[in-house]
């Protein structure tokens, strides 16, 4: 998405989820905010899709906008759904797996 495209959500009312549809076997996302600061992005995942182990190097916020998923932090499991929120700690490893389709939204604050 081009920061116009980033630019034309400003000042809009919106369904967060909306912004991003599901694609049969796959894991489809969307920017919407990229900047200095850090940035927000939305994901969607069909069933069985995954986001491998992997670490970043600022904190991450994620919450499951709708569906389930797993998530590994740190070798510890944990099943999430809609309306849940975890955050990954800086460079500590982490994986998100979906258990149906599912999306989330993940906003990273660099720091």
């Amino acid at each position: 998405m081009t920061d116009k495209n980033r630019n034309e959500l400003k000042g809009k009312v919106m369904t967060i989820g909306d912004l991003v549809e599901y694609q049969p076997g796959t894991v489809s996302s969307r920017m919407v905010i990229n900047n200095s600061a850090g940035s927000v992005t939305v994901f969607s995942f069909d069933d069985g899709e995954e986001i491998s182990e992997h670490t970043a190097p600022f904190d991450a916020m994620v919450t499951i906008l709708e569906g389930e998923c797993s998530v590994r932090l740190s070798g510890e499991l944990f099943l999430m759904k809609a309306g849940e929120t975890i955050i990954f700690p800086a460079n500590e490893p982490h994986a998100v797996s979906a258990v149906t389709k599912f999306k989330m939204m993940l906003v990273m604050i660099k720091g």
